[in-house]
Protein backbone atom coordinates (compact mmCIF):
# COMPACT_ATOMS: atom_id res chain seq x y z
CA UNK A 1 0.00 0.00 0.00
CA UNK A 2 1.31 3.45 -0.93
CA UNK A 3 1.41 5.89 1.99
CA UNK A 4 2.14 9.62 2.00
CA UNK A 5 4.63 11.45 4.21
CA UNK A 6 5.47 15.14 4.73
CA UNK A 7 8.46 16.93 3.18
CA UNK A 8 8.92 18.63 6.59
CA UNK A 9 9.11 15.41 8.57
CA UNK A 10 12.81 15.87 9.44
CA UNK A 11 12.59 19.48 10.67
CA UNK A 12 13.09 18.82 14.38
CA UNK A 13 14.07 21.87 16.38
CA UNK A 14 12.70 24.47 13.97
CA UNK A 15 10.94 27.22 15.91
CA UNK A 16 7.16 27.25 15.52
CA UNK A 17 7.03 23.97 13.60
CA UNK A 18 6.09 20.50 14.78
CA UNK A 19 7.14 17.99 12.13
CA UNK A 20 4.48 15.52 11.02
CA UNK A 21 6.19 12.14 11.20
CA UNK A 22 3.21 9.98 10.35
CA UNK A 23 1.92 8.67 7.05
CA UNK A 24 -1.55 8.96 5.50
CA UNK A 25 -3.57 7.30 2.77
CA UNK A 26 -4.07 8.83 -0.69
CA UNK A 27 -7.60 9.81 0.32
CA UNK A 28 -6.35 11.74 3.35
CA UNK A 29 -3.55 13.38 1.35
CA UNK A 30 -6.09 14.40 -1.30
CA UNK A 31 -8.66 15.80 1.12
CA UNK A 32 -6.16 17.51 3.44
CA UNK A 33 -4.22 19.11 0.59
CA UNK A 34 -1.04 19.65 2.59
CA UNK A 35 0.46 18.05 5.67
CA UNK A 36 -0.31 19.42 9.17
CA UNK A 37 3.24 20.82 9.42
CA UNK A 38 2.82 22.84 6.17
CA UNK A 39 4.91 20.28 4.30
CA UNK A 40 3.80 18.59 1.08
CA UNK A 41 2.71 14.98 0.89
CA UNK A 42 4.96 12.52 -0.95
CA UNK A 43 4.16 8.91 -1.95
CA UNK A 44 6.18 5.99 -0.59
CA UNK A 45 6.93 3.80 -2.38
CA UNK A 46 6.70 5.26 -5.89
CA UNK A 47 4.95 2.59 -7.98
CA UNK A 48 6.75 1.04 -10.95
CA UNK A 49 5.47 0.62 -14.51
CA UNK A 50 6.92 -1.84 -17.01
CA UNK A 51 8.18 -0.47 -20.31
CA UNK A 52 6.10 -3.11 -22.12
CA UNK A 53 2.89 -1.83 -20.50
CA UNK A 54 3.85 1.72 -21.49
CA UNK A 55 4.63 0.81 -25.10
CA UNK A 56 1.35 -1.12 -25.32
CA UNK A 57 -0.37 2.29 -25.18
CA UNK A 58 0.73 3.09 -28.76
CA UNK A 59 -2.35 4.40 -30.66
CA UNK A 60 -4.54 3.89 -27.57
CA UNK A 61 -6.88 6.63 -26.27
CA UNK A 62 -5.32 8.98 -23.72
CA UNK A 63 -7.71 7.69 -21.04
CA UNK A 64 -5.96 4.29 -21.18
CA UNK A 65 -2.66 5.88 -20.22
CA UNK A 66 -4.46 7.67 -17.39
CA UNK A 67 -5.96 4.39 -16.22
CA UNK A 68 -2.53 2.71 -16.19
CA UNK A 69 -1.12 5.43 -13.92
CA UNK A 70 -4.25 5.72 -11.77
CA UNK A 71 -4.25 1.99 -11.06
CA UNK A 72 -0.58 2.12 -10.09
CA UNK A 73 -1.24 4.80 -7.48
CA UNK A 74 -4.85 4.13 -6.46
CA UNK A 75 -5.51 0.40 -6.68
CA UNK A 76 -5.93 0.32 -2.88
CA UNK A 77 -8.24 3.35 -2.86
CA UNK A 78 -10.76 2.66 -5.64
CA UNK A 79 -11.83 -0.33 -7.77
CA UNK A 80 -10.65 -0.50 -11.38
CA UNK A 81 -14.13 0.03 -12.82
CA UNK A 82 -14.54 3.24 -10.81
CA UNK A 83 -11.13 4.50 -11.93
CA UNK A 84 -12.02 3.66 -15.53
CA UNK A 85 -15.19 5.75 -15.28
CA UNK A 86 -13.28 8.66 -13.74
CA UNK A 87 -10.56 8.79 -16.39
CA UNK A 88 -12.96 8.35 -19.30
CA UNK A 89 -15.08 11.21 -17.97
CA UNK A 90 -11.97 13.35 -17.35
CA UNK A 91 -10.29 12.92 -20.73
CA UNK A 92 -12.72 13.20 -23.59
CA UNK A 93 -10.59 15.51 -25.77
CA UNK A 94 -7.58 15.15 -28.08
CA UNK A 95 -3.93 15.39 -27.00
CA UNK A 96 -2.06 16.19 -30.23
CA UNK A 97 1.67 15.61 -30.69
CA UNK A 98 2.66 18.00 -33.46
CA UNK A 99 5.90 17.29 -35.30
CA UNK A 100 7.98 20.43 -35.83
CA UNK A 101 11.19 19.09 -37.37
CA UNK A 102 13.26 15.89 -37.29
CA UNK A 103 12.36 14.23 -33.94
CA UNK A 104 11.22 17.43 -32.23
CA UNK A 105 7.57 17.77 -31.25
CA UNK A 106 5.15 20.12 -29.54
CA UNK A 107 2.63 18.42 -27.29
CA UNK A 108 -0.60 20.41 -27.32
CA UNK A 109 -2.09 20.32 -23.83
CA UNK A 110 -4.60 23.06 -24.69
CA UNK A 111 -7.64 21.14 -25.92
CA UNK A 112 -9.51 20.83 -22.63
CA UNK A 113 -12.47 22.92 -21.40
CA UNK A 114 -10.32 25.94 -20.40
CA UNK A 115 -7.64 25.53 -23.10
CA UNK A 116 -4.88 24.89 -20.55
CA UNK A 117 -2.78 21.95 -19.41
CA UNK A 118 -4.24 22.53 -15.95
CA UNK A 119 -7.43 20.84 -17.19
CA UNK A 120 -5.69 17.44 -17.11
CA UNK A 121 -5.09 17.44 -13.37
CA UNK A 122 -8.10 19.50 -12.31
CA UNK A 123 -10.72 17.30 -13.98
CA UNK A 124 -9.40 14.06 -12.55
CA UNK A 125 -8.88 15.64 -9.14
CA UNK A 126 -12.44 16.98 -8.97
CA UNK A 127 -13.86 13.56 -9.72
CA UNK A 128 -11.60 11.86 -7.19
CA UNK A 129 -12.55 14.36 -4.48
CA UNK A 130 -16.23 13.97 -5.26
CA UNK A 131 -15.93 10.20 -4.96
CA UNK A 132 -13.75 10.14 -1.80
CA UNK A 133 -15.10 13.04 0.31
CA UNK A 134 -17.07 12.44 3.52
CA UNK A 135 -20.77 12.78 2.85
CA UNK A 136 -22.36 15.52 4.95
CA UNK A 137 -19.12 17.52 5.21
CA UNK A 138 -18.72 20.34 2.73
CA UNK A 139 -15.24 20.63 1.22
CA UNK A 140 -13.92 24.15 0.70
CA UNK A 141 -11.20 24.28 -1.93
CA UNK A 142 -8.79 27.25 -1.75
CA UNK A 143 -6.74 27.86 -4.88
CA UNK A 144 -3.99 30.37 -5.62
CA UNK A 145 -3.46 30.97 -9.33
CA UNK A 146 -1.07 32.95 -11.48
CA UNK A 147 -3.16 32.39 -14.57
CA UNK A 148 -4.64 29.11 -15.78
CA UNK A 149 -4.89 26.98 -12.64
CA UNK A 150 -7.87 28.84 -11.22
CA UNK A 151 -10.10 28.67 -14.27
CA UNK A 152 -9.24 25.00 -14.87
CA UNK A 153 -10.01 24.11 -11.24
CA UNK A 154 -13.14 26.26 -11.22
CA UNK A 155 -14.56 24.68 -14.37
CA UNK A 156 -13.63 21.17 -13.18
CA UNK A 157 -15.41 21.63 -9.83
CA UNK A 158 -18.32 23.75 -11.08
CA UNK A 159 -21.58 22.18 -9.95
CA UNK A 160 -19.86 19.34 -8.07
CA UNK A 161 -22.06 18.47 -5.10
CA UNK A 162 -20.72 19.21 -1.63
CA UNK A 163 -17.69 21.26 -2.76
CA UNK A 164 -17.13 25.04 -2.91
CA UNK A 165 -14.14 26.67 -4.60
CA UNK A 166 -12.42 29.97 -3.75
CA UNK A 167 -9.86 31.20 -6.31
CA UNK A 168 -7.26 33.82 -5.33
CA UNK A 169 -5.46 35.55 -8.22
CA UNK A 170 -3.10 38.58 -8.44
CA UNK A 171 -5.21 41.51 -9.56
CA UNK A 172 -2.79 42.97 -12.10
CA UNK A 173 -0.92 39.89 -13.32
CA UNK A 174 -3.41 37.80 -15.27
CA UNK A 175 -4.32 38.39 -18.91
CA UNK A 176 -7.70 39.89 -19.79
CA UNK A 177 -8.86 36.55 -21.16
CA UNK A 178 -7.75 34.71 -18.02
CA UNK A 179 -9.48 37.27 -15.78
CA UNK A 180 -12.71 36.89 -17.74
CA UNK A 181 -12.56 33.11 -17.31
CA UNK A 182 -11.89 33.37 -13.56
CA UNK A 183 -14.50 36.00 -12.74
CA UNK A 184 -17.39 34.39 -14.61
CA UNK A 185 -17.35 30.71 -13.62
CA UNK A 186 -20.10 31.21 -11.03
CA UNK A 187 -22.24 28.61 -9.27
CA UNK A 188 -20.18 27.13 -6.39
CA UNK A 189 -17.00 28.93 -7.55
CA UNK A 190 -15.97 32.45 -6.44
CA UNK A 191 -12.95 34.47 -7.62
CA UNK A 192 -10.99 36.67 -5.18
CA UNK A 193 -8.90 39.40 -6.82
CA UNK A 194 -5.90 40.07 -4.56
CA UNK A 195 -3.97 43.33 -4.73
CA UNK A 196 -0.55 41.65 -4.77
CA UNK A 197 1.64 39.02 -6.42
CA UNK A 198 1.00 35.33 -7.00
CA UNK A 199 3.35 34.53 -4.13
CA UNK A 200 1.07 36.64 -1.88
CA UNK A 201 -1.94 34.59 -3.00
CA UNK A 202 -0.06 31.35 -2.41
CA UNK A 203 1.05 32.40 1.07
CA UNK A 204 -2.49 33.49 2.00
CA UNK A 205 -3.80 30.06 1.05
CA UNK A 206 -1.08 28.30 3.04
CA UNK A 207 -1.79 30.50 6.08
CA UNK A 208 -5.46 29.58 5.89
CA UNK A 209 -4.62 25.87 5.82
CA UNK A 210 -2.51 26.15 8.96
CA UNK A 211 -5.07 28.33 10.84
CA UNK A 212 -6.77 26.26 13.59
CA UNK A 213 -9.62 28.77 13.64
CA UNK A 214 -10.67 27.57 10.16
CA UNK A 215 -10.30 23.85 10.78
CA UNK A 216 -14.06 23.29 11.05
CA UNK A 217 -14.49 24.27 7.40
CA UNK A 218 -12.73 21.25 5.84
CA UNK A 219 -10.29 23.32 3.81
CA UNK A 220 -8.35 21.65 1.03
CA UNK A 221 -6.27 22.69 -1.96
CA UNK A 222 -6.47 22.10 -5.67
CA UNK A 223 -3.11 23.78 -6.26
CA UNK A 224 -0.19 21.57 -7.10
CA UNK A 225 0.69 21.51 -3.40
CA UNK A 226 -1.98 18.77 -3.42
CA UNK A 227 -0.59 15.46 -4.66
CA UNK A 228 -3.92 14.89 -6.35
CA UNK A 229 -2.71 17.43 -8.91
CA UNK A 230 0.69 15.83 -9.42
CA UNK A 231 -0.33 12.25 -10.11
CA UNK A 232 -2.50 13.05 -13.20
CA UNK A 233 0.27 15.24 -14.59
CA UNK A 234 2.61 12.27 -14.87
CA UNK A 235 0.28 10.70 -17.43
CA UNK A 236 1.02 12.77 -20.51
CA UNK A 237 4.74 12.01 -20.35
CA UNK A 238 3.95 8.31 -20.43
CA UNK A 239 1.41 8.84 -23.21
CA UNK A 240 3.88 10.86 -25.32
CA UNK A 241 6.62 8.26 -24.96
CA UNK A 242 4.25 5.49 -26.02
CA UNK A 243 3.28 7.39 -29.18
CA UNK A 244 6.76 8.52 -30.24
CA UNK A 245 9.39 6.11 -28.91
CA UNK A 246 10.54 2.58 -29.53
CA UNK A 247 11.86 0.11 -26.99
CA UNK A 248 15.34 1.19 -25.95
CA UNK A 249 14.72 4.87 -26.74
CA UNK A 250 15.18 7.62 -24.22
CA UNK A 251 13.19 10.85 -24.48
CA UNK A 252 13.70 14.53 -23.64
CA UNK A 253 10.90 16.69 -22.26
CA UNK A 254 10.98 20.48 -22.02
CA UNK A 255 8.47 21.76 -19.47
CA UNK A 256 7.97 25.54 -19.06
CA UNK A 257 8.12 25.82 -15.29
CA UNK A 258 6.62 28.15 -12.70
CA UNK A 259 5.34 26.38 -9.59
CA UNK A 260 7.04 23.13 -10.77
CA UNK A 261 4.01 20.83 -10.47
CA UNK A 262 4.04 20.03 -14.19
CA UNK A 263 7.75 19.19 -14.25
CA UNK A 264 7.32 17.15 -11.09
CA UNK A 265 4.90 14.93 -13.00
CA UNK A 266 7.78 14.15 -15.38
CA UNK A 267 10.14 13.47 -12.47
CA UNK A 268 7.67 10.96 -11.05
CA UNK A 269 7.11 9.38 -14.47
CA UNK A 270 10.88 8.85 -14.74
CA UNK A 271 11.01 7.30 -11.29
CA UNK A 272 8.11 5.02 -12.26
CA UNK A 273 10.24 3.64 -15.09
CA UNK A 274 9.95 6.06 -18.06
CA UNK A 275 13.32 6.37 -19.85
CA UNK A 276 13.71 10.18 -19.61
CA UNK A 277 17.13 11.30 -20.84
CA UNK A 278 16.71 14.84 -19.55
CA UNK A 279 14.03 16.93 -17.90
CA UNK A 280 14.43 20.46 -19.25
CA UNK A 281 12.86 23.03 -16.91
CA UNK A 282 13.12 26.53 -18.44
CA UNK A 283 11.74 29.40 -16.35
CA UNK A 284 10.94 32.97 -17.26
CA UNK A 285 12.86 35.82 -15.58
CA UNK A 286 12.01 34.31 -12.18
CA UNK A 287 15.35 32.55 -12.24
CA UNK A 288 15.73 31.18 -8.72
CA UNK A 289 16.01 27.54 -9.87
CA UNK A 290 18.45 27.85 -12.79
CA UNK A 291 20.58 30.05 -10.54
CA UNK A 292 20.53 27.32 -7.89
CA UNK A 293 21.63 24.62 -10.35
CA UNK A 294 24.41 26.92 -11.53
CA UNK A 295 25.71 28.13 -8.14
CA UNK A 296 24.56 25.51 -5.63
CA UNK A 297 22.99 28.24 -3.48
CA UNK A 298 19.20 28.73 -3.41
CA UNK A 299 17.76 32.24 -3.14
CA UNK A 300 14.10 32.85 -3.87
CA UNK A 301 13.03 35.80 -6.04
CA UNK A 302 10.99 38.16 -3.88
CA UNK A 303 8.87 39.81 -5.04
CA UNK A 304 8.36 37.65 -8.08
CA UNK A 305 8.91 39.31 -11.46
CA UNK A 306 5.97 40.03 -13.75
CA UNK A 307 6.68 38.43 -17.13
CA UNK A 308 4.88 37.79 -20.40
CA UNK A 309 4.50 34.10 -19.46
CA UNK A 310 2.42 35.13 -16.47
CA UNK A 311 1.41 31.68 -15.21
CA UNK A 312 5.11 31.15 -14.41
CA UNK A 313 5.57 34.30 -12.31
CA UNK A 314 6.66 32.37 -9.22
CA UNK A 315 9.60 33.47 -7.06
CA UNK A 316 9.61 30.40 -4.80
CA UNK A 317 7.95 27.34 -6.36
CA UNK A 318 5.90 25.27 -3.92
CA UNK A 319 6.94 22.01 -5.55
CA UNK A 320 10.61 22.76 -5.09
CA UNK A 321 10.06 21.15 -1.66
CA UNK A 322 9.18 17.90 -3.42
CA UNK A 323 12.12 18.11 -5.84
CA UNK A 324 14.50 18.74 -2.95
CA UNK A 325 13.01 15.83 -1.00
CA UNK A 326 13.38 13.44 -3.93
CA UNK A 327 17.06 14.38 -4.16
CA UNK A 328 17.69 14.19 -0.41
CA UNK A 329 17.13 17.79 0.73
CA UNK A 330 14.59 19.93 2.58
CA UNK A 331 13.33 23.45 1.84
CA UNK A 332 10.33 24.98 3.62
CA UNK A 333 7.48 27.08 2.25
CA UNK A 334 9.28 30.34 3.04
CA UNK A 335 12.30 29.38 0.92
CA UNK A 336 14.67 28.48 3.77
CA UNK A 337 16.87 25.50 2.87
CA UNK A 338 17.43 23.23 5.87
CA UNK A 339 19.27 20.47 4.01
CA UNK A 340 20.61 20.84 0.49
CA UNK A 341 19.88 18.01 -1.96
CA UNK A 342 22.35 16.07 -4.08
CA UNK A 343 23.25 18.84 -6.53
CA UNK A 344 25.33 16.67 -8.85
CA UNK A 345 22.48 14.21 -9.28
CA UNK A 346 20.02 17.04 -9.95
CA UNK A 347 22.34 18.48 -12.59
CA UNK A 348 22.62 15.03 -14.20
CA UNK A 349 18.85 14.71 -14.48
CA UNK A 350 17.61 18.31 -14.86
CA UNK A 351 18.60 21.20 -17.13
CA UNK A 352 17.22 24.65 -16.35
CA UNK A 353 17.70 28.08 -17.87
CA UNK A 354 15.96 31.46 -17.56
CA UNK A 355 14.32 32.90 -20.68
CA UNK A 356 13.78 36.67 -20.88
CA UNK A 357 10.61 38.27 -22.21
CA UNK A 358 12.61 39.58 -25.16
CA UNK A 359 13.81 36.09 -26.03
CA UNK A 360 10.28 34.74 -25.55
CA UNK A 361 8.97 37.18 -28.16
CA UNK A 362 11.80 36.36 -30.57
CA UNK A 363 11.03 32.65 -30.22
CA UNK A 364 7.34 33.13 -30.99
CA UNK A 365 8.25 35.04 -34.17
CA UNK A 366 11.03 32.68 -35.27
CA UNK A 367 9.12 29.43 -34.75
CA UNK A 368 6.09 30.79 -36.58
CA UNK A 369 8.12 32.12 -39.52
CA UNK A 370 10.31 29.02 -39.84
CA UNK A 371 7.88 26.21 -39.07
CA UNK A 372 4.41 27.79 -39.25
CA UNK A 373 3.92 26.68 -35.62
CA UNK A 374 2.03 29.07 -33.34
CA UNK A 375 3.31 29.18 -29.76
CA UNK A 376 2.05 31.30 -26.88
CA UNK A 377 4.51 32.78 -24.31
CA UNK A 378 4.74 29.72 -22.04
CA UNK A 379 5.28 27.32 -24.91
CA UNK A 380 7.88 29.69 -26.34
CA UNK A 381 9.82 29.55 -23.06
CA UNK A 382 9.68 25.77 -23.28
CA UNK A 383 10.85 25.68 -26.91
CA UNK A 384 13.75 28.08 -26.35
CA UNK A 385 14.79 26.08 -23.29
CA UNK A 386 14.82 22.91 -25.39
CA UNK A 387 16.96 24.60 -28.05
CA UNK A 388 19.46 25.77 -25.43
CA UNK A 389 19.65 22.27 -23.95
CA UNK A 390 20.38 20.78 -27.39
CA UNK A 391 23.05 23.41 -27.96
CA UNK A 392 24.60 22.56 -24.60
CA UNK A 393 24.79 18.85 -25.47
CA UNK A 394 26.23 19.53 -28.93
CA UNK A 395 23.23 19.44 -31.19
CA UNK A 396 20.26 17.21 -32.10
CA UNK A 397 19.98 13.77 -30.53
CA UNK A 398 18.48 10.60 -31.95
CA UNK A 399 15.72 10.30 -29.34
CA UNK A 400 12.41 12.20 -29.50
CA UNK A 401 12.34 15.66 -27.89
CA UNK A 402 8.98 17.00 -26.74
CA UNK A 403 8.16 20.58 -25.76
CA UNK A 404 4.96 21.03 -23.77
CA UNK A 405 2.63 23.77 -25.01
CA UNK A 406 0.66 24.52 -21.88
CA UNK A 407 -2.01 27.00 -23.02
CA UNK A 408 -3.84 27.90 -26.20
CA UNK A 409 -2.45 30.92 -28.10
CA UNK A 410 -5.96 32.41 -28.13
CA UNK A 411 -5.57 33.07 -24.39
CA UNK A 412 -2.92 35.67 -25.34
CA UNK A 413 -4.45 37.36 -28.41
CA UNK A 414 -2.93 40.82 -27.85
CA UNK A 415 0.61 39.47 -27.64
CA UNK A 416 0.18 37.22 -30.71
CA UNK A 417 -1.36 39.98 -32.81
CA UNK A 418 1.37 42.43 -31.82
CA UNK A 419 4.19 39.99 -32.62
CA UNK A 420 2.84 38.25 -35.71
CA UNK A 421 -0.10 40.32 -36.96
CA UNK A 422 -2.06 37.08 -36.71
CA UNK A 423 -5.28 36.56 -34.78
CA UNK A 424 -5.21 33.11 -33.17
CA UNK A 425 -8.30 31.03 -33.81
CA UNK A 426 -10.45 30.84 -30.71
CA UNK A 427 -11.04 27.25 -29.57
CA UNK A 428 -14.56 25.99 -29.07
CA UNK A 429 -14.12 26.07 -25.30
CA UNK A 430 -13.61 29.87 -25.36
CA UNK A 431 -16.08 30.97 -28.05
CA UNK A 432 -18.87 32.02 -25.66
CA UNK A 433 -16.61 33.65 -23.06
CA UNK A 434 -17.58 37.21 -23.99
CA UNK A 435 -21.22 36.43 -23.16
CA UNK A 436 -20.46 35.38 -19.58
CA UNK A 437 -20.91 37.78 -16.68
CA UNK A 438 -19.53 37.96 -13.17
CA UNK A 439 -17.27 39.93 -10.86
CA UNK A 440 -14.64 39.00 -8.26
CA UNK A 441 -14.40 39.91 -4.60
CA UNK A 442 -11.51 42.37 -4.24
CA UNK A 443 -9.14 41.95 -1.29
CA UNK A 444 -5.75 43.32 -0.19
CA UNK A 445 -2.81 40.95 0.29
CA UNK A 446 -3.60 40.75 4.00
CA UNK A 447 -4.37 37.50 5.81
CA UNK A 448 -6.54 39.20 8.44
CA UNK A 449 -8.87 40.49 5.73
CA UNK A 450 -9.00 37.12 3.98
CA UNK A 451 -9.65 35.34 7.28
CA UNK A 452 -12.55 37.66 8.13
CA UNK A 453 -14.03 37.12 4.68
CA UNK A 454 -13.73 33.32 4.93
CA UNK A 455 -15.24 33.22 8.42
CA UNK A 456 -18.26 35.09 7.09
CA UNK A 457 -18.82 32.94 4.02
CA UNK A 458 -17.50 29.37 4.50
CA UNK A 459 -19.80 26.49 5.37
CA UNK A 460 -18.56 23.28 6.96
CA UNK A 461 -21.59 21.10 6.23
CA UNK A 462 -23.70 20.33 3.16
Amino acid sequence: MIRYYSTNRRLDGVAGLKPFKGQVSFRDALIQGQAPDEGLFMPEPIPALSIDDILALRDAPYAEAALLVAQAFLKDALPRDVLKTIVEDSYNYDVPLERVCERMYVMRLDRGPTASFKDFAARMMARLMSRLRDRGKRLNVLVATSGDTGSAVGEAFKGVEGISVWILYPKNEVSGMQKKQLDTIGDNVLALSVDGKFDDCQNLVKQAFSDPGLSQFNLTSANSINFGRIMPQSVYYIYAYAQLASKGDEIVFSVPSGNFGNALGCEYARRMGLPVRMLVMPTNENDEFPNYLRTGVYEKVSPSRACLSNAMNVGHPSNLARFFDLYGGTVDRTGVVHVYPDLNEMRRRIFSVSISDQETKKTIRRVYEKYNILLEPHGAVGWKGLELYLEACCGPIAEPCVCLETAHPAKFPDEIIELLDVTPEVPRSMKDLDKRTGAPVELPADYGRLRSFLLGTLKGKD
